[in-house]
């Protein structure tokens, strides 16, 4: 499922739904609305090309949202629930609602506003951790309850949308979906509102490598670190080096320890292959911390078969270089190799 954009909020993000609405055939393409009319109008037109039209629309359900967002009452944001998804019901089979700020929100009450739209008409209930207040276990405990006590919630789907305020939405989208919950409110990166959303790469490799939880996402996870660069590039967004799966650390091997552990069996300092997700090898990187393991496995690379002697004598010269600086790369090898007067090693042929 797409959530293309928020057809109502600008003439940009109409176009937007409209034209992804024309091309895209094999996903759910969605339309975000507020619940009022106007909103659910200008999103089913933009929406009038997809194969598989869906609009997501919704209000704010926690105390907070209903007094001063507004200055309503509890029975009169279900009233105002309910008919935005009878209404939406009427241009699409497919409507998901969101409880805004669900995650400071009264279970009881939550559980009160999803029977509702799921009678109006719901397939979908989006249960947002808007905030990203929850903790894991209070995130997965919502879901569980409304699995246990709304009426026809097995009807439906219950989808995550976990903000990463305190760094927890992928953690809290796991969460959700040990307790039921079947979709994962995503973006590539983790791009979002304030600190971001849940990262898609994060939470597609999460259960690709846990297969106990015996759930699929069908994602090509080799496409990760493509997609990745390109939304980087597009948005000039840049994500920080050790970010988990796509960041350019996320397979790249410092530590001395852990690099004679990589070089000797790879699973040894990581849980995933990097052709998992399109990164061609893991990266031995060269510093004051780096062992003599590290320091032949580079020289090798760069045509330079080092004999124990050799290793030995070149290291502490190493070590005083890579104290001087961040990283020391193919060329500096070469130098140190030139300057010890060691050659490269010769191949038959």
């Amino acid at each position: 499922m797409i959530e293309a954009g928020f057809p109502v909020s600008s003439p940009g993000d109409y176009n937007s739904v409209l034209e992804i609405s024309k091309i895209v055939k094999n996903a759910t393409v969605c339309g975000l609305t507020r619940a009022n009319q106007k909103d659910i109008e200008v999103a089913a037109a933009a929406l009038k090309y997809a194969k598989r039209p869906r609009i997501h629309t919704g209000i704010g359900t926690s105390d907070s949202h209903i007094i001063y967002k507004f200055n309503s009452t509890p029975d009169k944001i279900i009233e105002r629930a309910i008919k935005a998804v009878a209404y939406a019901k009427t241009f699409v089979e497919d409507v998901e609602f969101y409880a805004e700020d669900a995650g400071r929100t009264n279970n009881e009450f939550l559980a009160k506003v999803c029977e509702q739209v799921i009678k109006a008409g719901a397939t979908v209930l989006n249960i947002p951790d808007t905030t990203g207040y929850c903790l894991p276990d209070e995130y997965g405990a919502k879901i569980k309850f409304l699995k246990e006590n709304v009426k026809g919630i097995h009807n439906v789907t219950i989808s995550c949308h976990c903000h990463n305020d305190l760094g927890l939405a992928t953690a809290n989208a796991i969460a959700g979906i040990q307790n039921g919950a079947r979709q994962i409110e995503c973006t590539i990166n983790g791009i979002g509102e304030r600190a971001g959303n849940t990262a898609l790469e994060e939470v597609v490799m999460i259960l690709k490598q846990h297969p106990y939880l015996n759930l699929d996402t069908n994602i090509n996870t080799k496409l990760l670190y493509s997609t990745s660069q390109l939304v980087q590039q597009s948005m000039g967004m840049i994500v920080q080096p050790n970010k988990a799966i796509i960041g350019e650390n996320a397979f790249a091997h410092s530590s001395g320890i852990h690099q004679d552990g990589v070089i000797k069996n790879r699973e040894t300092y990581e849980i995933i292959n990097p052709a998992d997700v399109g990164v061609n090898e893991s990266s031995i990187i060269l510093t004051a911390r780096s062992g003599r393991a590290a320091l032949a496995y580079r020289a090798k690379n760069v045509g330079y078969d080092l004999t124990k002697v050799e290793l030995d004598d070149i290291y502490p010269q190493f070590l005083q270089f890579a104290d001087h600086h961040k990283e020391v790369n193919d060329n500096d090898i070469r130098h140190l190799m030139e300057l010890n007067h060691i050659h490269k090693s010769s191949i038959a042929i």
